[in-house]
């Protein structure tokens, strides 16, 4: 007769089980290291003029454009299942672009209008804004462009000050600079604290990548057809570089960036855990675009759970060390945690 307890004294049996915490429900939980919540998106939304106005955007299904009475409704719906930001972007008509961008820092524009009836109806819903140059630029651009058709630096941050000034006396709770000019952190908060609004926090896309993922944006804000074939590889970072983000997070810390951004998301989480781990700041990604829709697509045909596929992104995100994430699933998400 074979003695089985001797056997297992002499480690036949394992000693250690890893699967008996897995077994069950309960104990799954108990030793979850990381856990989303609502706490943690960010819902973005295109803001279009007039009223009553809902249009979709085909490259991104289940996004609209939204008319400023509509954004009151959704906002408040995605505030209603713990959403606590939300991210304006202002889709221009092309006979307001200009050369030199005024519209951008307009008290009446759309941006404005859309952040002062936003904090109205809902102040305790945080309300930030996107700062950069495209949504008010014929060429599609996210600055001013010289006659050779290169993107000034020094010139767009002057016009990124007025822009953002603007943003926070309409009410902005934090202003979101996506443009990839060196210094305009520093400029914005400069701005900030002169005009009395230190109070105004600033989210620095501090690691923007000149990323293929954005097509979809592109085509919601009306920059797809500006733009064309051109790219803006002289100011967004080299994907093949992940030092060279380290380096921007830096400077824009240094130059008074309350939290940090690495967009896109899933193809750079490395980079998103570097972030963490060397300055250990509040530090968020955006799940853009194109990652979005590609989402959409497999679970349009069949391929992909929407519900339990999109969950397991968005823990990927605070696994990685986001303290938030920009998605254009936010309310769909917090809904489902909140069942």
């Amino acid at each position: 007769m074979t003695d089985h307890t001797h056997f297992k004294y002499r480690g036949i049996f394992p000693a250690n089980r890893p699967r008996r915490m897995r077994k069950d429900a309960f104990s799954r939980h108990l030793m979850a290291e990381n856990v989303l919540t609502a706490k943690h998106l960010i819902q973005p939304y295109f803001v279009i003029e007039g009223t009553g106005k809902r249009v979709p955007v085909p490259s991104m299904p289940g996004v609209e454009r939204l008319s400023i009475d509509q954004l009151l409704i959704e906002a408040k719906r995605v505030f209603d299942v713990g959403v606590p930001l939300v991210v304006l972007f202002p889709v221009t008509d092309d006979s307001a672009k200009t050369a030199d961008c005024r519209g951008a820092y307009a008290d009446n524009g759309l941006a404005q209008r859309a952040i002062s009836e936003l904090k109205a109806a809902l102040p305790e819903l945080g309300v930030m804004t996107d700062v950069a140059l495209d949504p008010y630029s014929p060429h599609g651009h996210d600055g001013l462009m010289n006659d050779a058709g290169y993107i000034m630096n020094d010139e767009t941050v002057e016009v990124l000050v007025r822009q953002a000034l603007s943003h926070a006396k309409a009410g902005a709770d934090v202003v979101g600079p996506s443009d990839m000019m060196d210094g305009r952190v520093g400029a914005i908060r400069q701005a900030l604290e002169a005009d009395g609004y230190q109070h105004t926090r600033i989210m620095s896309y501090a690691a923007k990548y000149a990323s293929s993922f954005y097509g979809p944006f592109r085509d919601a804000v009306g920059a797809a057809a500006a733009l064309g074939k051109a790219d803006k590889t002289t100011y967004q970072i080299d994907p093949r570089n992940s030092d060279e983000a380290m380096h921007e997070v830096a400077a824009d810390l240094e130059e008074g960036a309350d939290m940090v951004m690495v967009k896109p998301g899933l193809p750079y989480l490395d980079v998103v855990r570097r972030v963490k781990t060397t300055f250990a700041v509040p530090t968020f990604a955006y799940h853009v675009s194109g990652e979005y829709a590609m989402l959409k697509a497999a679970c349009a045909n069949g391929w992909l759970d929407e519900r339990s596929v999109t969950l397991e992104t968005m823990t990927s995100f605070v696994r990685a060390g986001c303290d938030g994430v920009l998605t254009y699933c936010a309310g769909d998400v917090a809904q489902w945690l909140a069942e």
